[in-house]
C-alpha cells in the first residue's frame, strides 16, 4: 500500500490550503469529502437505496441528493444516521483504497476532516494536523460561511477538540498566520515524507 499521510484539522483551519500546496509539489491528494459525494452521485446504487428509504423528496429536482434535507433528517433521527453510516462508510473506504492503489506519487495525502471523530488515524502511516486557535477558527468560519458566531461555535462544539487532534498528530502545521506562510512547512514535510515512503518501500522488498 502506498505510504499514506492523513491530513486533518477543524473547520476554518485551512486544510484545503495545505492540501493544495502539497498537490503543487506533485503529491496525489485523496479527499474524503469528495469521495463521500462521489458514492452518492446520480445513478449510483447508494443514492437509489437512500431514496428508497427516505422517499423521492430526499432528491433535488435535478436528481441529486438534497444534503440539507438529509442532514435535518439524520439529526432528528439517530437510527437513520446509523443506517446511513452503515451504508456509506464501507463504500467510502472501498473507493479510498482504490484511489490510493492508483496513486502515482511516492506518497499520498489523505484529507479526512473527521479523522479523529471516526478513529481513522489508525489507517494512516502518519498524521498531519493543521492547527489554529479556536478564535481563528471562529473568525474564518464566520467570514467564509456568513454565519453568526453562535452558529460557528455550535459547529466547533460538534467536532473533535483541538487537544484531541493534537494528541494523535505526528506533525503539525501552524496556520494561524497568512496562507503563504505555510509554503516552507509544506516543502520541509514533503521532503521528510519522501524519505519515509522510500524507507517503507525498502522494508517491503525481500
Amino acid at each position: 500500500m502506498r505510504y499514506t499521510v492523513a491530513l486533518t484539522g477543524g473547520i476554518g483551519s485551512g486544510k484545503s490550503t495545505v492540501a493544495d500546496a502539497f498537490s503543487l509539489l506533485g503529491v496525489n491528494v485523496i479527499d474524503a469529502d469528495i469521495i463521500a459525494r462521489q458514492v452518492v452521485e446520480p445513478g449510483t446504487p447508494a443514492l437509489n437505496t437512500i431514496a428508497e428509504r427516505f422517499g423521492s423528496s430526499i432528491l433535488t429536482p435535478e436528481g441529486t441528493l438534497n444534503r440539507r434535507l438529509l442532514r435535518e433528517r439524520i439529526f432528528a433521527h439517530p437510527d437513520d444516521k446509523s443506517w446511513l453510516n452503515a451504508l456509506l462508510h464501507p463504500l467510502i473506504a472501498q473507493e479510498t483504497r482504490r484511489q490510493i492503489r492508483q496513486a502515482t506519487s511516492p506518497w499520498v495525502l489523505w484529507v479526512v476532516p473527521l479523522l479523529v471523530e471516526n478513529r481513522l488515524y489508525e489507517k494512516a502511516d502518519r498524521v498531519l494536523v493543521v492547527d489554529v486557535s479556536r478564535d481563528t477558527q471562529l473568525q474564518r468560519t464566520m467570514q467564509r460561511d456568513g454565519v453568526t458566531r453562535e452558529h460557528a461555535e455550535q459547529i466547533l462544539s460538534a467536532q473533535a477538540t483541538r487537544e484531541e487532534r493534537l494528541a494523535v498528530a505526528d506533525d503539525v502545521i501552524d496556520n494561524n498566520g497568512a496562507p503563504d506562510a505555510i509554503a516552507s512547512d509544506v516543502a520541509r514535510l514533503h521532503a521528510q515524507y519522501l524519505k519515509f515512503a522510500a524507507q517503507a518501500v525498502s522494508k517491503e522488498k525481500p
